[in-house]
């Protein structure tokens, strides 16, 4: 079992130099994996503030970062066609030398499909053409040339639906990310466990990742106990102040030998 950190570099009330140098110097304090999130308007301070479209940056952030994986936390599944979208992130991944991740959702935002013209629907319907577009994401990378690099992207579902969302992370998920206290993601954890016994999946192939507050930085602990063992930080623009990534790079680097000498025993 090997402990990750992330951060999410929020596309909100910033310029791009901004962002683009929070995405440097994420890198540099250690982390393993960069987000930034699918939406076309803040989701807090000034609603019509500064905002940024998320694959257009993600191959902004390929391009300045040489190490770390990144992607979306999340995509929104209904903004883009699904073989659209898998050509997208190939493209992305290549550009990156197959850093990416596909991180994809059901959607949620009102705000988004109203302003832009997409249907809303209701969060059944939602789930539903997540679950319709995934195998379709999957059979486009084989046709595409050149393919991903690492042949298939990794995927990485978000969400806490127990009858719907988790059985898909059970079905065609490489990760899990969800919110949460250490308690309910241990839940979460094994409903994704349960799913992947009913679909014949083995639980540990499944990355299991939460996105925390700051408070709980110094609590990480719980978290690894509660089966989670990527952890993720919010920065927000224009400042984007790392302190807490950088806490949790240095709770990750004292920990990791720790938890490689019990996955050994």
């Amino acid at each position: 079992m090997r402990l990750r950190v992330g951060v999410q570099i929020k596309p909100q009330h910033a310029d791009y130099d901004q962002i683009r140098d929070a995405w440097i110097r994420a890198e540099n304090i250690g982390a393993d994996v960069l987000y930034n999130w699918d939406h076309f308007f803040p989701l807090s301070g000034d609603p019509n503030g500064k905002h940024f479209e998320c694959w257009t940056m993600l191959a902004g952030m390929a391009e300045v970062t040489k190490r770390v994986e990144l992607g979306a936390l999340v995509t929104c599944n209904s903004y883009r066609n699904p073989n659209l979208l898998a050509d997208m992130a190939r493209t992305v991944d290549h550009i990156s030398k197959g850093r990416l991740i596909l991180g994809i959702g059901a959607g949620w935002f009102e705000k988004d499909y109203r302003e832009y013209g997409y249907e809303f629907g209701t969060a059944a319907s939602r789930l539903k053409d997540l679950e319709r577009s995934l195998p379709i994401i999957i059979e486009r990378w084989k046709k595409l040339n050149p393919g991903p690099v690492r042949g298939r992207i990794p995927i990485l579902i978000g969400g806490s639906g127990r009858k719907v969302t988790l059985r898909l992370v059970a079905q065609y998920a490489d990760a899990w990310n969800g919110f949460g206290t250490p308690d309910e993601a241990r839940e979460l954890n094994k409903v994704i466990d349960e799913w992947c016994e009913k679909v014949g999946r083995d639980p540990s192939e499944i990355e299991r990742s939460i996105m925390i507050g700051d408070e709980w930085v110094d609590k990480a602990d719980y978290y690894v106990e509660a089966g989670v063992t990527h952890l993720i930080v919010g920065a927000d623009g224009p400042d984007y102040n790392l302190e807490p990534l950088a806490k949790l790079v240095e709770w990750r680097n004292s920990r990791q030998p720790v938890v490689e000498e019990a996955a050994s025993r």
